[in-house]
């Protein structure tokens, strides 16, 4: 007995064969039981555990809709290993459960907790059963958690939120169908049950619907049955504030089909919903058999990966889509891949097992991942140990200001004196290198502007997300999401794309430090939801740590290319300015890049200029550096125009070096900087269709090929023409703006018109430019008719700006979601001041006078602006 295909939104998947030693070890005929998947330890792969369920069921002509038999219920454990493929059946050691059916089950660390359910003595008891396969060594353990809890009840879901709150929802208890919700706290000791109260649209009551916890926090309920039997195509998400409020939020849209007794399990962003009953008991059955809610986009998707009610009619029924015609079955996911086993037919019990994989990035079998990396962090949910290991989610937070603040002064002399002397040092080989560009440019054209082969053209979706409110996790789509044409500044350049998102899983690799200390900065800095400035302003680096970290990172950016070649999924950022708690805010609402966050279905990109202006370059350079260490693969980092000694001795982080750690080893510290910084990638392309730089293509820049031609490690008193232009150039005013105009940054510099734009665009088959180096008020704008974006991350920039800032996601479909931030109003004690300021901190403050930045391009009040742009 093998597996069998079927089919997932788009992307499509194909199956793969399944195995066991012999047929005593297979589960055998099932439904209602729970199938989870446990992470790959040291001594053992990833594996999915198939607990219960019932055996028998109830049919024939009395009985419309076929129920499950109490006396075929069972408590048996069965454990397939992903890497052999096989079936085990095992018998831990320890008090077992009574047998049940119609339970939940969710995964902690290494261990699978379980929880009321239905069997031949009725309800089961309220407490936690805890398979615990520490060392590979199954053994039960029963865990009575003091106080009210849910109850027994049967038909309810359960799942692990934020990576430490056991959550259940729902069910019923054998007298109603309920819709309370209860949170277990894995990481407070003695365990004790809390009955939540949300905000929020709260769920009706029902029974037999699903959930699944994305892995970076959102808790999401999908279907059902209410009090009256009728199936429900509702959706909704719970989340927890930082004041440790929680609050229901309503998802986008319908799903395709009310359903119950359905199967739903996320997979990246997507949660992908299977099979189920309608009213009557009638089984879901063809394109419906199979919807996904994609929460990065916030829309439900069919099975060829179109917004619900967009198919055309020409992409006709797969046959395979018979095979989702089931109900009460059970659905897990290993890296790309989805596991479905068991459930009903009619009045056939089911003992398939289904496997699927995302087929443009098929896995080794012998090397899965575990997509919800979250269950490493929670192996201090034990119940026979006492170490807590957890920290609590940081209180309080402040609400978006929408206030606007003083205007930018104008620009600053000294930013394009600064430019000009790079500008010199560039202009001696300037001739040399216009004569190369020249050469490139008479190259005749290829009028084929498609790019390579890939699953479709780059597309911007028609929606950005914003960051609505302060939340730990991320809900993605659910937040709240604006049409581009609601931005004022934005949207007056463009007219926005109609499209949808991909957004799935991806695999990862991982170099491991010997010494350690890029650990020691993640442990340190990457604290999306409760980072805060050192109040001494002390670095927690010295210097000699400085050098290693920058040896180690060097040596990684010596074997890549000057132009790298990315894959999507992919996020991109843009100037961070050492703006550091900008960073954390995106990696909070976004996703980040650990095990515990994304890290494992999405590439980050970050676009230069990580230093000067802001108050913490320090911590933005050693985080970024360390992330690039742990995941060389994965995170991406390429040279911004202030990645030089010249620049940032000026705009703040040379002072910020002396100021933080000392005259000498601050010196030191920042000369070791900048030699990395000479040897940084200079551009990015994505799927060979999506080019990203820092600055531009200016005058000089006309095949991709000019810029894979330079050779690293490269000053900026190089003297390269096209170094210049990458790293400083800017479009012009706007469209309606051509060619190439002097640019008031500084004597030299251009602006490059939209068909400078397009003629690159053609002659190298891309589809879409991605640069930053300028704030734009929305944190995002497009130029050339949407082929080109520029991108900003860091908000309220130098503390006067007051714009957002904002991420670019890139699905593997290639459609991109532009996501926000917006600035945090200033400390009420010192309205004056950025949020990014300690109230005694005045050094920055008097350099951006010195010094300050040029306006922001596309400010609304500011209809008459010149081109001038920030450095």
């Amino acid at each position: 007995m093998g597996s069998k295909p079927w089919l997932q939104p788009a992307p499509t998947y194909h199956p793969l064969e399944t195995y066991w030693d012999t047929e005593d070890d297979a589960p055998g005929p099932r439904c209602a039981h729970t199938l989870t998947a446990v992470a790959q330890t040291k001594a053992h792969g990833p594996r999915l555990i198939l607990f219960g369920g019932a055996t028998a069921i109830e049919g024939g002509a009395s009985s419309p809709i076929p129920g499950i038999r109490l006396a075929g219920v069972t408590n048996s454990v069965h454990s397939y290993d992903v890497l052999t493929r096989k079936w085990t059946r095992i018998r831990p050691a320890g008090e077992p459960p009574s047998p049940r059916a119609a339970h939940a089950a969710a995964v902690v660390g290494t261990m699978v907790v379980f929880q009321g359910g239905i069997g031949p003595a009725g309800h089961s008891t309220d407490d936690l059963y805890v398979l615990d396969m520490t060392n590979d060594k199954y053994k039960w353990h029963r865990l009575v958690v003091q106080g009210e809890g849910p109850g027994p009840r049967y038909g309810h879901v359960m799942d692990l939120v934020a990576q430490r709150y056991l959550v259940t929802v729902s069910g019923n208890d054998g007298k109603r169908v309920l819709s309370d919700a209860w949170a277990l706290d894995t990481a407070q000791k003695p365990y004790a049950w809390q009955k939540l109260n949300p905000e929020g649209d709260k769920p009706s009551a029902r029974m037999y619907a699903t959930a699944s916890a994305r892995s970076d926090g959102m808790f999401l309920l999908c279907g059902g049955r209410d009090t009256s039997g009728t199936p429900l195509a509702d959706a909704y998400g719970l989340l927890m504030h930082r004041n440790g409020q929680w609050e229901w939020t309503l998802a986008p849209g319908v799903s395709p089909s009310s359903r119950y007794q359905h199967a739903s399990v996320f997979v990246g962003a997507r949660l992908h919903v299977t099979g189920g009953v309608l009213r009557g008991g009638r089984a879901v059955d063809g394109e419906a058999a199979v919807a996904v809610l994609d929460t990065a986009a916030g829309v439900w998707l069919d099975r060829h990966g179109l917004v619900t009610g967009t198919r055309n009619k020409s992409q006709t029924e797969d046959p395979s889509l018979e095979l989702m015609r089931r109900c009460r079955h059970a659905a897990s996911a290993v890296g790309v891949r989805l596991y479905i086993y068991g459930g009903l037919r009619g009045e056939i019990l089911l003992d398939d097992f289904l496997i699927a994989e995302n087929s443009p990035y098929q896995s080794d079998v012998n090397t899965p991942v575990l997509t919800s990396e979250r269950t490493n962090r929670l192996s201090t949910f034990d119940p026979l140990t006492s170490d807590n290991g957890q920290e609590s989610p940081s209180s309080g937070g402040l609400s978006m200001d929408k206030e606007s603040m003083d205007r930018l002064v104008e620009a600053s002399a000294a930013e394009a004196k600064a430019a000009n002397a790079v500008w010199q040092a560039a202009q001696a080989h300037a001739a040399e290198e216009t004569s190369v560009a020249e050469d490139n440019n008479s190259q005749p054209a290829d009028n084929n502007s498609e790019g390579s082969d890939g699953e479709g053209d780059v597309r911007l979706h028609p929606r950005a997300v914003v960051v609505a409110k302060e939340t730990v996790g991320n809900l993605g789509g659910l937040v709240r999401q604006l049409s581009l044409d609601q931005f004022e500044n934005e949207s007056r350049r463009m007219i926005p794309l109609q499209n949808d998102m991909s957004y799935p899983a991806k695999k990862f690799t991982r170099q491991k430090s010997p010494q350690g200390l890029h650990k020691k900065i993640i442990s340190t800095l990457l604290r999306p939801r409760n980072w805060k400035p050192p109040g001494n302003r002390r670095f927690f680096l010295d210097s000699y740590e400085v050098g290693e970290l920058c040896y180690t990172a060097e040596q990684i950016f010596l074997h890549e290319p000057t132009v790298l070649q990315l894959k999507a999924p992919i996020k991109v950022f843009g100037d961070l300015h050492g703006q550091f708690g900008d960073l954390m805010r995106l990696f909070d609402e976004y996703g980040y890049p650990s095990t515990a966050g994304d890290i494992t279905y999405i590439d980050y990109l970050f676009l230069g200029d990580y230093v000067d202006r802001g108050q913490h370059s320090l911590e933005t350079i050693t985080l970024l550096l360390a992330l690039k260490i742990q995941y060389p693969e994965n995170v991406h980092l390429i040279r911004g125009n202030h990645e030089a000694a010249d620049i940032n001795a000026l705009f703040g982080f040379r002072l910020e070096c002396i100021e933080r750690m000392g005259e000498n080893d601050g010196i030191w510290a920042w000369t070791r900087f900048n030699q990395l910084f000479n040897h940084l990638p200079l551009a990015a392309l994505i799927e060979k269709k999506i080019i990203c730089m820092h600055g531009g293509i200016g005058r000089s820049i006309h095949l991709v090929e000019q810029i894979e031609k330079i050779e690293r490690p490269i000053t900026m008193d190089a003297g390269s023409l096209v170094l210049m232009d990458l790293l400083w150039s800017d479009p012009t005013e706007n469209d309606s703006v051509e060619g190439l105009r002097p640019n008031a940054r500084g004597p030299g510099l251009v602006t490059f018109g939209p068909d400078r734009v397009s003629d690159f665009c053609k002659k190298n088959k891309l589809q879409l430019i991605i640069r930053a180096h300028e704030c734009v008020m929305d944190g995002f704008e497009r130029f050339a008719q949407g082929q080109l974006i520029t991108l900003f991350s860091a908000t309220n920039y130098c503390g006067t700006a007051n714009n957002a800032g904002a991420i670019l996601v890139i699905g593997r479909g290639l459609m991109i979601v532009p996501k926000l931030i917006h600035p945090l109003p200033p400390p009420l004690q010192s309205p004056e001041t950025s949020p990014e300021r300690l109230q005694d901190d005045t050094w920055m403050q008097e350099l951006n006078i010195q010094r300050p930045p040029t306006p922001t391009r596309g400010r609304p009040q500011d209809h008459d602006r010149s081109s001038l742009a920030y450095i």
